[in-house]
């Protein structure tokens, strides 16, 4: 399911641009705007999730492809060792609610 207003679902259906790091039929990867780090990918659920705690035990499976997929796109970027940042909700600093996970390493 998407959210017509949400801008990770746009660049999710690719009606809004961005530098892409990885991709598969559920997930995608891209290069944050405003890094916060030297390399700052953000991976996304194509499908529209705001938030870490909307999921349920019903999406563990889920969660465990969510998990792998970030560990495939940190492959795909060559990275051996990175931080996994998740936000949940404003007063975590989340800005965008749409599901994402921060795949940062300090050191490029």
């Amino acid at each position: 399911m998407m959210n017509e207003n949400c801008i990770f679902c746009k660049i999710a259906q690719g009606s809004l641009p961005a530098q892409i790091a990885w991709s598969d039929d559920h997930f995608l990867a891209f290069h944050d705007i405003h890094p916060k780090a030297p390399l700052h990918v953000l991976v996304i659920p194509k499908m529209h999730i705001s938030q870490l705690s909307d999921l349920t035990a019903q999406d563990s499976t889920w969660l465990g492809e969510y998990m792998l997929a970030i560990n495939k796109a940190a492959k795909r970027l060559n990275l051996n060792h990175y931080k996994v940042q998740f936000n949940n909700g404003i007063e975590s600093g989340q800005e965008i609610f749409h599901l994402h996970a921060h795949l940062l390493q300090y050191l490029a």
